[in-house]
C-alpha cells in the first residue's frame, strides 16, 4: 500500500474539517443540492467527454494508487543483472524458462531465448513503452478533466444560488444565509479539484514515469545481454537510470551472485527442464 498517497488525502481532508469545526458551526458547510450539482455535474460532463470504460479504468487506477507500492527501479536492475549472469552461465536459451510476474520482462526474455535481433527487441520494447504512456495518459486525462469541471460546476451552482437569493430580496434577513449557501458549491468544486482530482492525476503521472523507467531498464538490459556485454558494463549502463546517491555499488551485485537475493530470484528464476 502506498501510505504517502493515503496519508496525503486523509490529512488534506482532516485539516480542512478541523478548520471548519474551529471556525464555528459546521452545519453551514453542508448543502445536499449544491453537492449534487458539483458531483453529479462533474461526472456527467466527464462521461460526455470520454468513454465510459476510460472512466472506469481511471477510478480503477486511482484505487491502485492507494493499494499498490511504487515500482522499484533498483529491484529491476538487480533482476536484469541476474538475467545477465544466467545468460553467461547457461546461454540465452535458458532465459526462455524464466519465471516472472512482469509480462513485458517475460516477453523480452522469450525474444532473447529466440535470438531475436537487437532491432526487433528494441522496437518491440519501445512499442510497449509507447503503448503504456498512451494508456496512462488517457487515465490521467480523466482526472484532469474532472479537476477542470468541478470548479466550473461549483460556479454554476453559485449562480443558481444567487438567482434564488435575488428573487427573494424582499426579506433582507435571508440574504446572508442564502449567500453562504450559494458560495458552498464553489467551495465543493474547489475542494474536489485541489484535494482529490489533481493530486490523483499527479500521482498517476509519477507512477507512469516510474513504470517507463522500469521498461527502459528492461530494454537496455536485454540489448546488453544480447550483445554479451560484461556484467560490469551492464551494471554501469543500467545504474545510470538511478540517482547517484541511490545506486548500489558493484560489489553488492557480486555478493548477490553468491547469495541469490530473494527479490531477484523470485523475478528471474529458471525453471527445471523436464526430460
Amino acid at each position: 500500500m502506498d501510505f504517502a498517497s493515503l496519508l496525503g488525502i486523509i490529512s488534506g481532508f482532516a485539516l480542512i474539517i478541523i478548520a471548519i469545526f474551529l471556525g464555528g458551526n459546521p452545519d453551514v458547510f453542508v448543502n445536499i443540492p449544491g453537492l449534487m450539482i458539483v458531483a453529479g455535474g462533474t461526472i456527467a460532463a466527464t462521461l460526455l467527454t470520454v468513454q465510459f470504460k476510460d472512466v472506469l479504468n481511471a477510478f480503477r487506477a486511482a484505487w491502485f494508487v492507494f493499494t499498490r507500492d511504487k515500482t522499484n527501479a533498483q529491484e529491476m536492475i538487480d533482476t536484469m543483472l541476474e538475467l545477465s549472469r544466467i545468460s553467461h552461465r547457461h546461454g540465452l536459451l535458458m532465459l526462455g524458462d524464466i519465471e516472472t510476474n512482469s509480462r513485458v520482462l517475460q516477453r523480452a526474455s522469450n525474444l532473447l531465448a529466440e535470438a531475436a535481433s537487437e532491432q526487433v527487441i528494441r522496437n518491440t520494447l519501445q512499442n510497449e513503452i509507447d503503448s503504456l504512456i498512451g494508456r496512462h495518459f488517457t487515465v490521467q486525462d480523466v482526472f484532469r478533466k474532472m479537476a477542470m469541471y468541478a470548479p466550473a460546476f461549483g460556479m454554476l451552482g453559485t449562480l443558481i444560488g444567487l438567482i434564488q437569493m435575488l428573487s427573494a430580496l424582499q426579506d433582507p434577513e435571508t440574504i446572508g444565509p442564502a449567500m453562504a449557501i450559494a458560495l458552498l458549491t464553489t467551495f465543493y468544486g474547489s475542494l474536489l479539484a485541489t484535494v482529490v482530482f489533481l493530486p490523483i492525476a499527479g500521482k498517476l503521472r509519477a507512477r507512469t514515469l516510474a513504470e517507463v523507467t522500469n521498461l527502459e531498464i528492461i530494454r537496455e538490459g536485454c540489448i546488453s545481454i544480447l550483445t554479451n556485454d560484461h556484467y560490469a558494463h551492464v551494471y554501469e549502463q543500467l545504474s545510470s537510470y538511478l540517482p547517484e546517491a541511490s545506486r548500489k555499488p558493484l560489489r553488492a551485485g557480486k555478493q548477490n551472485k553468491a547469495q541469490e537475493p530473494a527479490k531477484a530470484a523470485e523475478k528471474a528464476k529458471p525453471q527445471d527442464k523436464k526430460a
